[in-house]
Order: structure tokens, then sequence, then C-alpha cells
């Protein structure tokens, strides 16, 4: 008797503005008919809301005609979503073979931190040059574990010291580490969104 083979599900749009949209209507309805814990979907669809954004938004060298113009020819990019290994593997197709890059944007910057978005709330993530005869561009693709990370432990019964503060507030204050990647992620969203 042979298994069945892990979930699959592939969706190709065109790069106009409500494309992004449309990606996380479509991961959020898939990941959910495959049972997906919520915290997950929520997470894959914030990847895929990034990874998408990245396809429309940058164009082929030297394109600068708006999408919705009779002069503008159509271009796509394609979604694979998949699960596999403990993982849903989100993978992005567009035509623009430049890789992305990770960088540091600075505390003003109004863009520039989709990969850094990335790369923090997923467990991997990479990138691929593709070249063939029926298409080119690049591949990015992003890895989300499906069990739950563990919750950190925010507060703890200590005694402390005269004059500092208590083990329950110094734990009530995040470090780095503790930061949820999707809060993260929704607080960078609606700060891209003013």
């Amino acid at each position: 008797m042979s298994q069945a083979p892990p979930p699959s599900d592939s969706l190709t749009l065109a790069t106009t503005p409500n494309a992004v949209r449309w990606a996380r209507l479509h991961t959020t309805d898939t990941l959910s008919r495959w049972r997906v814990p919520a915290k997950v979907i929520e997470t894959v669809e914030l990847i895929v809301s990034e990874l998408t954004t990245n396809a429309v938004q940058h164009p082929e060298e030297g394109e600068q005609v708006s999408p919705y113009s009779s002069l503008s020819t159509l271009r796509t990019f394609e979604l694979v979503l998949q699960i596999g290994n403990g993982a849903v593997r989100v993978s992005v197709w567009d035509n623009d073979e430049q890789a992305p890059v990770l960088k540091q944007p600075g505390v003003d910057a109004t863009s520039g931190r989709g990969i850094l978005l990335v790369a923090a709330m997923s467990s991997k993530w990479g990138h691929y040059p593709v070249r063939n005869r029926d298409r080119t561009g690049k591949v990015v693709w992003a890895e989300v574990g499906l069990a739950p990370a563990a919750e950190p432990r925010r507060y703890e019964r200590a005694r402390s010291l005269p004059g500092q503060p208590s083990a329950t507030v110094r734990s009530a204050l995040p470090r780095t580490s503790e930061v949820d990647p999707s809060l993260l992620g929704r607080v960078l969203v609606g700060v891209r969104g003013l």
C-alpha cells in the first residue's frame, strides 16, 4: 500500500497590485484545507505577503510602465505551497533574475524589510536562479515548521536583591530572542500601509 504524496498547490498570478491579496487569500484557504495550525497559517501568510510583494514590486530592468497600461506586457509570478519534512514550504518564482538581498534598513526607511522579515519568521529560506527553455528568473523560498515553537517563559518566581527589579519584572521585558515574529510582521505590514 503506497502513501499519498505530500500536499502541494500552485497559483500563477499577474503582477498587478491586487495579486498580493489574492496570494494571501489562496494561502489561507489552501493551508486551512490541509488542516495546518492557525499560528502556522498566520506566519506563512505573512511570508507569502512579503515574497509576492517583492515579485510584484521589482520589475525587470528598464520596465517603468504601469501594469494597467496598454503598453505593459503581462508578467506573472507563481506561488507554490508544499508540506513535507514537518514544514510548510513557500516558493515564489518571478522573472527578475536579481537575487534578494538581506539588509538592515534604517529606522526611517519605508521599505527594504521584506527579506529580513522572511528570514526572521522562517526556519530556513533561500533562493536559486531559474534558467530553462520555459522560464527564467529566480525562486525565493522559505520554510515554516508545522510544530508550534515552544512559548518562552515570561514570568519566573525568584527573589530579587534590594534595589534590583524582580525576576518577574525582568522576564516580562522582551528580549530579542523572545519577540514573536508574527507580531513583528503584523507591525511592519501595518507600518508599510501608512
